[in-house]
């Protein structure tokens, strides 16, 4: 770790923004009433003074597994003000998966809804931690011991170097075991100015914030942007398309993810005069599908903007503020940030050529915590992370994602790209989205098969798919079984979960 002494903590930026903002409003909750950029100096301080009094020293851990609120993101700036390393968890998270990550990260303290408390004592005495409650209108145990401190003169911040590390993210495990993301403050704070000037965040901004706090998405792509541009965040508990419209006519600025667009293009009310305000849509988490795209520019004369990012690296890539946006493309690197598409070896291959994306920047994260083996595998010599998306590259650099390195699916020797089939079919009548996997097969190795969504009431047979796919596709893309599914299984990100669908489908063709 960084033993510098110049402070050059991510707090330290958001302080010296919210420092002159003054009274404007930082936080609008429905219902509870509006937080200025001083209320959230004053409470990161207090927050951070808390975790000081409960034994906190820079550098420990501090797990959250709470409801959205204000107070949630207060004592996210509470840890970086006491140098603390925060690890929120995933509200869906059972206590025994809960009981991994607190052993794994060995937090101080533990924070989490009330109702929860009973379920993870065990969990907090395994890992010597002390257990707090905070519920999503910000009451609960570790509310009372903040208001103990009181308005006294608080400890300053703690100073920290740029590599040390602020945030400690958890993988969201869609194959294997998931792993602690080591993000730094400068990971964040240099990712976070890079989106605030590509994507023209201002001080009159005001930011419609639907998405969950415990993930890259919601935490640091849309919280940091809002907070070091001193911009407004209108911040709803959870996304409801209803609330979203109501509250699109006061906002400037929506994040969200592919699901979102989907069920706000589902209600009668979301049209041009809607969404007139907004002046950027933006997508991410999971890929979007092109047909929702293009219902999206047809109701709202808008095209959203798509990027690429990563719990490793924050945001990669971004459609252009100004310029194309186009429908299947996560757009250019960053101006910081290095990208290369690569083969086995590491070598970049030739524009156009499907292979894994490869980058290097100061955004990408310091390593997996406690794994330094896996960290090294993930590395190459010259400091490039393999991400394991496979991409391909144009003449002009836009990138476009295929699929995961892990999801290619190898069937009589050639390589089959998912991605590449699943937009076929998606574009069927009647599909609301489908996903290719490969599964076990005597002579192939493995066989192609589709689960499609049907849209209801579709009248869609397997043959009418693979019908429609003949002359399409060469014989060796081409799906051996379709199933139909009303729902594709999804992590808490929105992103579809193929290891399920592989395991349900392993013996398809089996004997």
């Amino acid at each position: 770790m960084s033993t510098a002494v110049e402070d050059a903590s991510l707090h330290r930026g958001i302080d010296a923004v919210a420092r002159v903002a003054g009274d404007r409003p930082c936080w609008i909750v429905p219902g509870r009433g509006t937080w200025s950029f001083e209320d959230l100096r004053a409470g990161a301080a207090r927050h951070g003074a808390a975790l000081r009094a409960a034994g906190v020293r820079p550098g420990d851990r501090v797990l959250l597994q709470a409801g959205k609120s204000p107070e949630f993101l207060l004592l996210y700036l509470g840890c970086l003000h006491a140098g603390a390393v925060f690890v929120p968890l995933n509200t869906a998270y059972t206590p025994g998966e809960a009981r991994y990550f607190a052993l794994d990260c060995e937090p101080r303290v533990i924070v989490a809804d009330p109702a929860r408390l009973d379920a993870l004592a065990p969990v907090a005495e395994a890992c010597s931690a002390q257990l707090f409650g905070l519920d999503g209108e910000g009451g609960g145990s570790w509310s009372d011991a903040v208001a103990a401190i009181g308005d006294a003169t608080k400890p300053a911040h703690a100073p920290r170097g740029a590599d040390d590390l602020a945030a400690l993210v958890y993988t969201s495990g869609t194959t294997g075991r998931s792993k602690g993301a080591m993000l730094s403050h400068g990971n964040l704070e240099s990712n976070a100015r890079t989106l605030v000037a590509l994507w023209r965040f201002h001080a009159g901004d005001v930011l419609l914030h639907a998405l969950p706090v415990y993930h890259v998405h919601g935490l640091f792509v849309a919280t940091h942007c809002a907070l070091l541009a001193g911009a407004a965040t209108l911040l709803l508990p959870r996304f409801d398309a209803a609330e979203v419209l109501d509250c699109l006519p006061r906002s400037t600025v929506f994040m969200g993810v592919p699901t979102y667009y989907v069920r706000l293009l589902e209600h009668p009310r979301f049209d041009r005069q809607a969404t007139r305000r907004v002046r950027v849509f933006i997508c991410g988490s999971a890929p979007l599908l092109p047909g929702t795209f293009a219902e999206f520019e047809r109701r709202t004369g808008q095209r959203i903007l798509e990027r690429y990012g990563m719990s490793e690296a924050g945001m990669i890539t971004s459609n252009p503020y100004e310029g194309e946006r186009i429908a299947g493309s996560v757009g250019f690197a960053l101006p910081d940030v290095e990208v290369r598409v690569a083969g086995p070896d590491g070598g970049e291959l030739p524009r156009g050529t499907p292979g894994v994306l490869e980058i290097r920047g100061p955004n990408l994260f310091q390593g997996y915590w406690r794994m330094p083996q896996k960290t090294a595998e993930e590395f190459r010599a010259d400091g490039f992370f393999v991400t394991g998306d496979v991409a391909t590259q144009d003449a002009t650099g836009r990138v476009a994602i295929v699929g995961r390195a892990k999801d290619l699916v190898i069937s009589g020797g050639f390589n089959v790209y998912p991605k590449e089939i699943e937009l076929e079919i998606d574009a069927l009548p009647g599909v609301i989205e489908s996903a290719v996997i490969g599964v076990p097969h005597p002579d192939l190795g493995e066989a192609v098969v589709a689960v499609v969504a049907r849209a209801a009431g579709a009248v869609l047979a397997e043959r009418d798919v693979l019908a429609a796919l003949q002359g399409r596709l060469a014989r060796f893309k081409q799906p051996k079984r379709v199933y139909f599914v009303d729902d594709l299984p999804r992590n808490a990100m929105g992103k579809v979960q193929k290891v399920r669908l592989r395991e349900q489908y392993a013996a398809t063709f089996a004997g």
